[in-house]
């Protein structure tokens, strides 16, 4: 079952560190090891470093399980797995190249109930 609450910690985790073009994808039909995708940019690799430490700092303080975490020591593609959520942080050239977005889409695509959205920061 989605866990809206938890989604909404994280990407407001993420705004607290001006994570950007933040994109949630709701795969919970879709695959059955997460029911959504976050997927966001930082500025440079100290960036992204520092988004995924306040996330995983976050989690930490509110009891919320990390079942794994990757790419922390270069910071250009750092993914944190929060169990039902998975967050991709990115530098922009490394997510143009891998094609992210592309991919959840067209898995979205076969899945009338997943469709993405976007996801703008509070102000």
């Amino acid at each position: 079952m989605f866990d809206n609450i938890k989604l909404e910690a994280i990407l407001e985790w993420l705004n607290d560190k001006k994570a950007e073009n933040i994109r949630v994808y709701d795969v919970e039909n879709i695959i059955d090891y997460a029911d959504a995708i976050v997927v966001c940019e930082g500025t440079a690799d100290l960036h992204n470093k520092a988004i995924a430490n306040h996330v995983l700092d976050m989690a930490k303080e509110h009891k919320l399980s990390v079942l794994g975490k990757a790419g922390l020591e270069f910071g250009q593609w750092i993914l944190v797995d929060l169990g039902d959520v998975i967050l991709h942080i990115f530098l922009p050239e490394k997510r143009n190249l891998y094609k992210i977005d592309q991919l959840f889409e067209q898995l979205s695509s076969h899945n009338k109930e997943g469709l993405p959205h976007d996801q703008t920061p509070n102000t």
